[in-house]
């Protein structure tokens, strides 16, 4: 089977969002939407992958499959919980109503049905997409309510007195809204409530709803958010929220941050590691394939807290743990690349390898310029806000993702990237560490 040490990277095919993250039964799970044929976006399976420690990471292969007439033309995006050491997934069942016929794995003119579904297992392995699989809500019938095609990415938790789910739509009034759901014994589901705030696209994928260090959170991936003249309109924000259990009325605020100042993650899923602490997981959504064989992998697992009404995504410890053997060159790193840490002053840079990280006042900038392939249309510069103190800076070095992450998790910017140098050139001291 594949491995992978620290970021989850397609195994020779199509990757995007994260599904199904939890620790169950001493293991880790990040199950991830799939086109095994290809790294080309096409009919959606399940892939699955595990580890002990979220660092090292080992492919399962295909978890769920198109098998259903409620799926039969794919699995979208989910969930997982636990009950009773029995592993529950809820995921979105996608039905052409008009396929291209040119290739069957598209549709045409948005022309789909939605359901959410259920599959279960009883060791997180094995699953039997074709005795087991059930649908649990139907497609929407009543515009008022949602879409029939666009709603989807079931997220399931366990509140004070019963399971709640959370999905996201469109609503009639051309703004993206949250259905929310209740249920007493993880099958049975009935509609409590929606919500919905103007100004955040017209539809909200993959939404997140959970209570961390010092607040309750929000994260979802509008579409149609980011028009400034860039590819990737949709993309991935964060809110701290109010939230009331019983009735599900959420009050959002009008402030928001970007969940990554680099722009290129997406779909963001969290879980509880065995710590206890909220972890979040995101797509890395990368321009072009790497040498024609795959597309697409993981952010590394970051820890979501909340200060003083900001939300940290602060490092894992697991991952500042791995790399914890010093270097003196980016040579001497291991397969899994390194870690760099350094102080910068206003008008300070580093210069990773082609990719450039630098202090502009208060904010921390990047250039991917030099080092994004050979698309042109997605972003070159970034940078974060402006930060409250400091300007330190962890940087996580792949082969293709650099995660730049400023203050402890104040704010981090991630880029992929492709073609990377082993030169580090910087106004300021670098401290260098691999893996063992």
């Amino acid at each position: 089977m594949t491995t992978n040490t620290i970021h989850i990277k397609a195994p020779g095919c199509w990757m995007n969002d994260p599904n199904g993250f939890i620790y169950y039964k001493g293991k880790y799970h990040m199950f991830y939407q799939c086109f095994p044929y290809g790294p080309r976006w096409g009919r959606m399976h399940w892939g699955h992958a595990v580890s002990e420690d979220l660092v090292h990471w080992e492919h399962k292969g295909i978890a769920l499959f198109p098998s259903k007439r409620g799926d039969r033309d794919g699995c979208f995006s989910g969930s997982a919980v636990e009950q009773d050491g029995k592993l529950y997934l809820y995921y979105t069942g996608v039905r052409y109503l008009l396929e291209d016929p040119e290739d069957t794995n598209l549709c045409l003119d948005d022309q789909f049905v939605s359901a959410q579904m259920m599959i279960t297992s009883e060791d997180g392995v094995h699953f039997d997409n074709i005795k087991d699989k059930r649908e649990i809500i139907a497609p929407i019938g009543e515009r008022e309510r949602g879409d029939a095609a666009h709603t989807r990415d079931p997220k399931v938790w366990r509140g004070a007195d019963a399971w709640y789910m959370v999905l996201g739509t469109r609503g009639n009034d051309g703004n993206g809204r949250l259905l929310f759901y209740r249920s007493a014994d993880l099958e049975n589901w009935s509609y409590v409530n929606a919500v919905s705030k103007s100004g955040f696209g017209w539809m909200w994928e993959c939404p997140d709803y959970y209570e961390t260090k010092g607040g309750k959170v929000l994260s979802f991936s509008p579409m149609g958010f980011l028009k400034d003249g860039h590819k990737e309109e949709n993309q991935n924000i964060c809110m701290v929220v109010d939230f009331e259990e019983e009735s599900c009325t959420m009050t959002m605020p009008d402030q928001y941050q970007f969940l990554d100042y680099g722009l290129d993650l997406y779909a963001a899923q969290s879980t509880v590691d065995l710590d206890g602490r909220r972890v979040m997981a995101a797509w890395v959504r990368m321009p072009e394939t790497v040498g024609g064989e795959w597309i697409g992998m993981m952010c590394s697992p970051r820890v979501v807290e909340v200060e003083d009404g900001h939300i940290y995504f602060r490092m894992h410890p697991a991952v500042r743990k791995a790399y914890s053997r010093a270097i003196d060159t980016p040579e001497e790193a291991a397969e899994a690349g390194y870690r760099a840490e350094a102080d910068l002053e206003d008008g300070d840079g580093i210069d990773v390898g082609g990719y450039r990280i630098y202090r502009k006042g208060n904010r921390i900038c990047t250039d991917r310029s030099l080092t994004a392939g050979n698309d042109r249309e997605c972003r070159m510069q970034f940078e974060t806000p402006e930060m409250k103190r400091g300007g330190h800076v962890e940087i996580l070095v792949d082969s293709n993702l650099i995660e730049v992450f400023v203050n402890d998790g104040e704010y981090v910017i991630s880029n992929a990237v492709y073609g990377i140098g082993n030169e580090i050139v910087s106004d300021r001291k670098v401290k260098l560490f691999t893996v063992e």
